[in-house]
């Protein structure tokens, strides 16, 4: 049989850490830019690579296959 611990936290405490602990970490207007600069940029790098591969897959794909003469 497992126990279970109960850890009884009382109001103060609650109201104490709430305070000490930042709610919204991008409050300011410089945060919020950088965080959509850098997910702007990660979406980016990410299009830009898919984009590579599928060059690469096509053109591997055409390049294999030689085309007949005859008709």
């Amino acid at each position: 049989m497992k126990v279970k611990k109960i850890k009884v936290i009382k109001k103060k405490d609650v109201e104490s850490l709430s305070k000490d602990s930042p709610k919204d970490v991008a409050k300011s207007p410089e945060t919020a830019k950088t965080i959509v600069s850098n997910v702007s940029t990660w979406v980016n790098e990410f299009q830009k690579r898919k984009r590579e591969e599928t060059k690469t897959a096509i053109e591997t794909f055409i390049a294999k296959r030689p085309q007949n003469a005859s008709s």
